[in-house]
């Protein structure tokens, strides 16, 4: 079942590289949690800013979403109907995603990118396959060269909880960003590669961009989160990358 000549014909787009500051917050206070794979550790004394630059390479990312469709045809075997097909892939985990990546890169004859060794997982960015963005490549890509929260107004770009109905939407029907790629904010939050803070969450992965569940406030460019590789929940999905080699 191959998709690179029709269906992945124009899906990426290619994105030059540059500078993106990355602004996170460290929970002071060790935290630990029995009962929960989302818990909001602390409070907000304990709380510390933390911003560095990353230098981002050139790179593409896919103009939308992995879709139900897609990801059930190589998954799973399952032909989805039409109306099925465009929403967006959900319930997927980190490792699911990057799984997918794998399956993908070897369904359509790239290198795969991601190894698994003694349960843990590798990324070798010099390879051709797919994989998910990096953080800040995420970031850079969505701010699309705007220093705004918002790259436009939010009825316009995203589906948030105040115009969604409470369910995920067909990828692609809000307006893209200056570079062309959609539903960035809104829609279902994405997986990216990185951990969020090691030293303090251990292998929980970053997730950004905000879903059809959130507040306007929670869907911007800066907007980020964290969960164990293992989570999935219905407003939670992915997008693909690639490398320039």
């Amino acid at each position: 079942m191959h998709y690179s000549t029709d269906y992945f014909h124009d899906y990426f787009v290619y994105i030059h590289g540059g500078i993106e500051r990355i602004r996170r917050y460290r929970d002071n206070q060790k935290w630990i949690s029995s009962n929960s794979k989302m818990s909001i550790p602390g409070s907000a004394d304990n709380m510390e800013e933390i911003t560095y630059d990353v230098e981002v390479q050139s790179f593409s990312l896919g103009k939308h979403l992995v879709t139900q469709g897609l990801y059930d045809a190589l998954v799973k075997g399952v032909s989805l109907g039409k109306e099925l097909w465009l929403l967006p892939a959900v319930n997927v985990s980190w490792l699911n995603a990057v799984q997918f990546c794998n399956l993908l890169s070897k369904e359509n004859g790239f290198n795969e990118c991601y190894t698994f060794v003694s349960g843990n997982v590798f990324c070798d960015f010099e390879n051709d396959g797919y994989r998910l963005p990096t953080d800040a490549e995420w970031q850079y890509a969505c701010k699309a060269g705007s220093n705004k929260y918002q790259y436009g107004m939010i009825d316009d770009i995203a589906w948030y909880v105040s115009n969604s109905g409470g369910i995920a939407h067909e990828v692609g029907k809000k307006a893209p960003n200056s570079f062309g790629i959609y539903d960035m904010l809104g829609n279902v939050w994405e997986w990216c590669w990185d951990l969020y803070d090691e030293d303090t969450y251990g292998s929980y992965r970053v997730f950004r961009g905000g879903s059809w569940a959130e507040e306007a406030r929670g869907c911007g460019t800066t907007s980020r989160r964290r969960s164990h590789p293992t989570f999935a929940i219905e407003d939670l999905g992915f997008r693909l990358a690639k490398s320039i080699i």
